[in-house]
Formats: C-alpha cells, structure tokens, sequence
C-alpha cells in the first residue's frame, strides 16, 4: 500500500536529503584537508629528522677538536722558534 505524501512531507524530505549531501560534502573536504596536512607535516618531519641526522654525522668527530688545536698550537710553537732563530742569524750575519 502506498502512502500519498503531503506537498509539505515531499520538501522536508527533499529538505532532509539536500542537507544530507550538503553534510557528506563537508565531511569529505574536510578529511581530504586532513589527509593532506597529515602527508605535509610527515614529509617536514623526514625532512627536519634527515636535517638532524646530517647536523649529527657533521658534529660526531668533534672529540678530535682538543686534539687539533694541540697539533695547530704545536706548529705555531715551532714557526716561532724558527722566526726567533733566523731573527738572530740575519742581525749576526748584518754585522
């Protein structure tokens, strides 16, 4: 048996479905906006992690520093033994 809606029943249904699609279409925007925030901050994340890793290979040898600046110092010590050595040879041989 078939019921005969009311001219009002028909646009509160069509009301009813329209606002169903309308709801649907939001919901599906804002997931897509989700899925795409979510893909952006991951590939910053690989980026900034990779960014960290290089910062940490660059500073892993920094133990060697010490190390470097006592050999540097060592060179600098002899070059100046060498120039106070030929400082007095050139006034001997002026003379």
């Amino acid at each position: 048996m078939l019921l005969a809606l009311t001219e009002r029943q028909e646009e509160l249904w069509w009301g009813a479905i329209i606002g169903g699609f309308v709801v649907i279409a939001a919901v599906v925007a804002l997931l897509t906006l989700l899925v795409i925030f979510v893909r952006t901050i991951e590939e910053r994340v690989t980026t900034i992690k990779a960014t960290l890793e290089a910062a940490s290979a660059n500073t892993a040898d920094t133990a060697l520093i010490g190390q470097t600046a006592d050999g540097v110092e060592g060179v600098l010590n002899e070059g100046l033994q060498h120039h106070l050595f030929l400082g007095r040879v050139l006034e001997k041989v002026r003379s």
